[in-house]
């Protein structure tokens, strides 16, 4: 057992494709490996901005020798059969033998395979360059005369197996025993043996090469500096990541900007900084933004980094400069004042414009604000100006300030807190770890955006497919889910998506036709999309749900009811299944209702009919099919009633009285009765219990 050290130094990587980069090379050396034939103990991969870092420990020294006789097809088989045997061994039909079967099938190819091991250093010099030239960065160049392609340019490969060299040249660059250190702080060569010395030699040149170590120590540096001037730093941690891929020794330093710009939105100023300058921004204790910032440096300055910051502060005031103007140039217009420059925008070019987008939202926020009981007026007003920001200065420069801007705008106006909350909060949740929107009227406009969203995709047949959804309508049905849920709103997602679709369907039509009519769209034109979209909705609250801890086969249950399309409703239902499923009488009821069920399926599989209707009391004779009767009857009353009033729990307790009348019946009385008459009425009584749970849940798909 050795040691690999693999090393790939070159110009600066891209912070953005380090982490991935790392993950590849592990991942491609190793099964590389593996696949010649190695075993190994452990793999790690490490990455700075100038370099790839692989080490392998515990990887054989050889491969094993391989012995094997492999039997093809049929010497008569079709010729495609044995092209294919013959590509699986790499082998021609000349190196193949002709053997008959034991069994008397005939004469089949055979090949002996016979692999002498080899030396891991002469694996290691065939795959590496493979995978070098081969490597799949997202983006790559080529430079000077050579062929080969990296990221950037590629300096040198350091690759030493069990101490020494192993010998390969890629495109010109020939493996070696050296390294380099720190660009400025340690520009020599740094030669090396093994992983533990390569790791201390490039700490001692000013290289931390763990990207988490990086991350930790700009994190507590950061947070001690703050800490020194009563500051708290704005926690980023994507910030944070690729900062760490921008420097090889992080040191970090403290500016600061006027304070006039603090007029400026908090979010403007930490978004400028930080997509501009790469900068943490800073809070006082009280919670509002301070004038300070942090800055990370991949250097340590004689003058403690005076000059670094200096300059920094002047482009951060440029930036700022910038933004200012931004945001008093975009107060000067309203934002109804914007909409029209939405007709110039595509949404999609099979859904119209955002000016198109904007008018459906606000007659469905209107809808949802009716239903769940938001001020209308503020709802569609909000809806209406919900993307007026996109077309302002601000959103243009930092369009992850969408949103909010235009809430700020609208509190420039004077508008009501409620619409300004709405505007701000209408994309959200924008991720599983994101709030919900905050209030009735900001619930309606994102629940508007959402599902206009999901019914247009839907409409233009632009689903998701296995693991491609490119426009994001899986986490926008879980935006829809999450906000119905805490905000335990009821809403028939049924009867929500077909008034959605109603204008979507209409502009599809008119855009179908040729002479430019108004065209009436069928009322039930959207229902079979409504239903597809519902199913939808279903397999995403399953997913939820799930994630959460629930059984699937109680929401499978609930789902099986059919018509469930309020998902307050069917989480409650889900709820109150679960909790009597937990106790004594729901597991033993559970039982009840599965016997039943079976007796019921192979009695109508034999008889080829179901055995509905109510059973004939004349003709129950003995005194626990009879009183299993009045228990279903009073039972199934009492739950009908108690879901009405949407009392599950009290429901799932008037089914639970059906356990003692349900295991008496089994014990004394034999369903499978002699007398044709007696058999069918007590099969009846038995089908009286299956279609008595189902006020609540379909037992049969309960499993256990």
């Amino acid at each position: 057992m050795a040691e690999l050290l693999l090393e790939l130094f070159s110009e600066e990587i891209p912070a953005r494709m380090q982490a991935r980069a790392a993950a590849d090379l592990q991942k491609l050396v190793t099964d590389a490996l593996v696949e010649q034939g190695l075993t190994y103990d452990s793999a790690k991969a490490h990455v700075t901005p100038r370099r790839l870092a692989l080490c392998v420990d515990g990887l054989d020294v050889r491969t094993a020798h391989y012995k094997e006789d492999r039997k093809g097809p049929r010497i008569d088989a079709p010729e495609q059969a044995v092209q294919g045997f013959l590509k699986s061994a790499g082998v021609t039909l000349d190196q193949c033998d002709v053997e008959e079967d034991k069994k008397g099938k005939g004469a089949f190819y055979v090949v002996r395979i016979n692999r002498p091991g080899q030396e891991t250093p002469d694996v290691i010099a065939k795959v590496v360059p493979e995978i070098v030239r081969k490597f799949p960065w997202p983006k790559s160049m080529r430079w000077g005369t050579g062929q080969l392609r990296w990221v950037r340019p590629l300096h040198s490969i350091l690759c030493m197996f069990d101490g020494q060299v192993v010998p390969f040249d890629i495109d010109g660059i020939r493996s070696g025993n050296v390294t380099c250190g720190h660009r400025f702080l340690s520009p020599g060569e740094i030669t090396v043996t093994a992983f533990d010395d390569y790791e201390q030699s490039l700490r001692s040149a000013y290289v931390m090469l763990d990207a988490g170590e990086r991350m930790e120590a700009i994190a507590a540096e950061a947070a001690n500096l703050a800490f020194a001037r009563g500051l708290d730093v704005i926690e980023d941690k994507g910030l944070l990541a690729e900062v760490a891929g921008l420097v090889e020794w992080p040191v970090v330093l403290m500016g600061e900007f006027d304070e006039s710009f603090l007029d400026v939105p908090a979010e403007v100023i930490v978004t400028s900084i930080r997509s501009h300058q790469k900068c943490f921004a800073l809070t006082g204790k009280s919670g509002s933004l301070s004038n300070n910032y942090l800055l990370v440096s991949n250097l340590i300055a004689k003058d403690g980094g005076s000059k670094i910051t200096a300059g920094n502060n002047k482009v951060i005031a440029a930036r700022l400069s910038d933004a200012r103007f931004f945001w008093e140039q975009d107060k000067k217009t309203a934002l109804e004042d914007r909409l029209p420059l939405l007709e110039k925008i595509t949404f999609h070019a099979k859904l119209g414009t955002q000016a198109e987008r904007v008018a459906r939202i606000e007659a469905l926020a209107g809808e949802i604000a009716r239903t769940i009981g938001a001020d209308e007026a503020q709802a569609r007003l909000a809806a209406r100006l919900a993307k007026a920001d996109l077309v302002t200065e601000m959103v243009g420069e930092f369009p992850e300030l969408q949103g909010l801007m235009g809430s700020y705008y609208a509190r420039e106006e004077g508008l009501d807190e409620d619409v300004q909350t709405a505007i701000r909060d209408h994309y959200k949740p924008q991720g599983p770890s994101d709030e919900v929107p905050l209030g009735k009227v900001a619930q309606a406009v994102a629940l508007a955006d959402k599902i206009d969203t999901l019914v247009g995709f839907w409409a233009i047949h632009e689903k998701p497919t296995g693991s491609k959804d490119p426009y994001a309508l899986r986490r926008a049905a879980l935006g829809v889910i999450r906000t119905v849920l805490d905000g335990q709103l009821r809403l028939n997602l049924l009867s929500v998506a077909r008034a959605a679709l109603k204008p979507v369907l209409q502009a599809r039509h008119r855009d179908l036709e040729d002479d430019g009519d108004d065209v009436v769209v069928p009322d039930n034109a959207g229902d079979a999309i409504a239903a597809d979209l519902l199913a939808f909705f279903a397999d995403r609250l399953k997913v939820y749900l799930r994630d959460g801890g629930t059984r699937h086969d109680l929401i499978d249950a609930v789902f099986a009811l059919g018509n469930q399309d309020d998902l307050l409703m069917i989480v409650r239902r889900v709820e109150a299944l679960t909790a009597f499923l937990e106790s004594d009488d729901g597991q033993n009821l559970l039982a009840g209702v599965k016997r039943a069920s079976n007796i019921l399926k192979i009695e109508e599989k034999k008889d080829g009919r179901s055995f509905t209707g109510a059973p004939e009391t004349k003709l129950l004779l003995q005194g626990d099919e009879k009183d299993l009767n009045r228990a279903v009857s009073q039972s199934e009353a009492n739950a009908k009633r108690a879901v009405d009033e949407e009392d599950f729990v009290a429901a799932m307790g008037h089914i639970a009285r059906l356990r003692g009348p349900v295991d008496q019946f089994f014990d004394k009385v034999t369903v499978n009765a002699d007398d044709p008459s007696f058999r069918e009425n007590r099969l009846k009584l038995l089908n009286r219990i299956r279609e008595a749970t189902l006020a609540v849940a379909d037992f049969s798909k309960i499993e256990g």
